[in-house]
């Protein structure tokens, strides 16, 4: 096993003032059913120039392509559920009753990438993953617990049943304080009005039910000056470059940046960022990401940086992982990070490129996630070393389902004129869909008559691999014409 990297003497200077809210965790998803208003329910796609309303429209997208996206999209809201707690079976019947939520997917798949498929280029596995599991993570956060039913019964509210009575008796006082802080958004003054800050969070774009919605998770939002802290922090982020469109959405990820002060504790912890390599031109996306970076203390945002600096990554490799993902700031060091670290390590794995190319890999569950994909590969027959390789040139590998994606795209490679070696050199294979990619283009080889690297086969534009097939093609024939000649000699 590789020796961690010590760089415990940089350290990093840390800025005063801190402030400590307390962290969204994830709730444990349960088969209650629970009753909620019609308008809670916003995630039906609404995309803008689009002409997508929540079902797929796209002309130049084949029906070949739509089902290979669908089965796709399905493997990721399994694997979604399955980090969730939920298990296989379970997870495999919700997503069979969700036709309607799987078409909501695509839709968002395809105003995403549209420029892409306008161009008839087909997304890999990880390019949809990285489009749709933040979108999934959005809608967790949003619904808790009730999110199994949010997707079984999209667009519509889950159909109301008999609240099942909790086991835990509720807080008294807890109740109180939200029944009271919900009244409070909810009160009209004499001239028939909401609240000030009410009516211009409506003006932002969000509506009276998901205010109260976000009041029911973050009681204190209810009392949240306009003048004073709303306001403040919505204009800050007009001007970083946040579209207006997205405040709401930021806004319901983290109502407690609205409790942050901006002179105190959210611009001085952006410098901070900022001196660490966060690239001061992202920090609209970076927000809209993952919004609670700047309501963690600076504390934790620097316990996280020291550990990516014991990993040896520089400090501007560390602005860029934090630019890009954000979220790894989410999770605890101790519990988290470094036993993940010491897993591939063992694996003989270079951790600091690992965390640069995939930090998501860091927030998966060693024994539900890690430990099962290296089995996988050990009962095919590699060893530790090649494991090794393959995940240090393809981070990404250890994120995708086996059932979903790891199995049935090996099994197929069996039916490949490759060694197992070829794997190890490309183990980008596992990236590309095994319907729409796989296995067209290594019929064109086959069909052919010639041979291609994996590598080639898989990772070229179109247009590339015809011509690379094509001068494998002729320089075959060429070959066979002047043995030709040479035997009529």
């Amino acid at each position: 096993m590789r020796a961690f990297c010590a760089f415990h003497s940089a350290k990093l200077s840390c800025l005063s003032k801190v402030v400590i809210f307390p962290t969204t965790t994830t709730p444990t998803i349960t088969r209650t059913r629970l009753s909620f208003p019609a308008k809670l329910f916003s995630c039906q796609a609404q995309f803008p120039d689009s002409g997508i309303d929540g079902s797929f429209s796209l002309k130049v997208v084949s029906p070949t392509l739509l089902a290979a996206e669908r089965e796709e999209a399905k493997a990721v809201l399994s694997l979604f559920f399955k980090k969730q707690g939920l298990s296989n079976a379970v997870a495999t019947r919700t997503i069979n009753k969700s036709d309607h939520f799987i078409d909501h997917l695509i839709a968002k798949l395809h105003y995403i990438y549209k420029s892409r498929y306008l161009v008839g280029r087909e997304l890999t596995t990880l390019e949809i993953r990285d489009a749709l599991i933040p979108y999934l993570e959005s809608l967790l956060e949003e619904h808790g617990n009730i999110i199994v039913d949010v997707v079984e019964n999209f667009p519509n509210p889950p159909v109301k049943e008999k609240t099942v009575v909790p086991v835990s008796q509720p807080n008294p006082t807890l109740d109180s304080k939200k029944l009271k802080a919900m009244s409070r958004v909810s009160e009209i003054d004499p001239d028939g009005k909401l609240r000030p800050h009410v009516l211009y969070l409506i003006e932002l774009g969000m509506d009276l039910e998901k205010i109260k919605a976000i009041t029911q998770r973050f009681p204190a939002f209810a009392y949240y000056s306009l003048e004073g802290k709303i306001k403040p922090v919505v204009e800050f982020l007009l001007d970083l470059g946040v579209p207006k469109s997205d405040i709401p959405t930021i806004l319901n990820k983290r109502p407690q940046l609205c409790g942050i002060s901006l002179s105190e504790n959210l611009i001085p912890t952006m410098t901070f960022l900022e001196n660490l390599g966060v690239d001061k031109k992202q920090w609209a996306k970076v927000i809209y990401r993952f919004p609670a970076l700047l309501t963690h203390s600076r504390q934790k945002v620097k316990t996280t940086v020291e550990f990516l600096c014991e990993m040896g990554l520089s400090a501007e490799s560390i602005g860029k992982i934090l630019t890009r993902s954000p979220n790894i700031i989410s999770y605890s060091v101790e519990d988290k990070l470094r036993p993940t670290a010491e897993y591939f390590l063992s694996l003989g794995v270079d951790v600091a490129v690992l965390l640069y190319r995939c930090p998501q890999t860091f927030g998966l569950s060693i024994e539900a996630n890690l430990k099962p994909v290296t089995e996988f590969f050990l009962e095919r027959g590699y060893s530790i070393d090649e494991i090794g390789t393959m995940i240090s040139r393809y981070g990404a590998l250890y994120t995708f389902s086996l059932s979903e994606n790891l199995i049935p795209k090996w099994e197929f490679f069996l039916t490949m004129d490759y060694s197992k070696s070829e794997l190890v050199k490309f183990p980008q294979y596992f990236g590309y869909s095994l319907e729409e990619r796989i296995k067209p283009r290594y019929a064109l080889v086959k069909e052919s008559g010639v041979s291609l690297l994996l590598n080639q086969v898989l990772s070229l534009s179109y247009s590339d691999f015809e011509k690379a097939l094509d001068k494998k093609v002729k320089k075959m024939l060429s070959n066979k014409d002047k043995s030709g000649s040479s035997d009529d000699l």
